[in-house]
């Protein structure tokens, strides 16, 4: 993530958490809690399906999910929440909301007000997990808003990087980076 004024990056906090680190939590999260093994295609289907950054509403959905009873080897189906997935998932949120928090705090005071006023623009997959932007305002105080095109923006951007890698060194540097 960065802070960009002018063209340029002013401040910038690389964060390993990905789509798959999500994915491997929520596997994590049903192994631990209905001793059931899912693979990583079906618990990719539950954070696109029910997946969620932020409580939504009253009614907020369920997934019968299929796997295999790791006590007794035998395939067994479950029904999961939108508000176990939350809780399954609120560990690689916390990293991405304390490097959100750490970026924003490195950013100089004469760029504060630009920040309140334009607030953060959210891209690339995670932007899609439903109610982010909502935690994220709600941890930061800030607007957030998401890419038009989010899956687009991560391509685009590692075009840009490439191109510029000289003048990136320092945030492409590992030791930044929070696993």
């Amino acid at each position: 993530m960065a802070i960009i004024s002018l063209g340029g990056i002013v401040t910038a906090r690389s964060v390993r958490v990905a789509g798959d680190e999500f994915d491997s939590a929520i596997i994590n999260y049903i192994k631990k809690k209905y001793n059931l093994l899912i693979g990583e295609r079906t618990a990719e289907n539950i954070k696109v399906g029910i997946g969620s950054a932020y409580k939504t509403g009253d009614n907020e959905p369920v997934m019968d999910i299929k796997g295999r009873n790791l006590l007794n080897g035998l395939p067994e189906n479950i029904t999961v929440t939108s508000e176990e997935i939350r809780e399954a998932i609120s560990e690689p949120l916390s990293h991405v909301i304390d490097a959100i928090k750490t970026t924003l705090e490195k950013t100089p005071p004469e760029l504060a007000a630009d920040i309140i006023e334009s607030g953060i623009m959210l891209a690339g997959g995670g932007a899609l997990l439903r109610g982010l932007d909502q935690l994220i305002h709600e941890e930061t105080g800030m607007p957030v808003k998401i890419a038009e095109r989010p899956l687009d923006c991560v391509a685009d951007g590692t075009g840009k990087v490439l191109e510029n890698i000289d003048k990136l060194e320092d945030v492409l540097s590992e030791d930044e980076s929070i696993y």
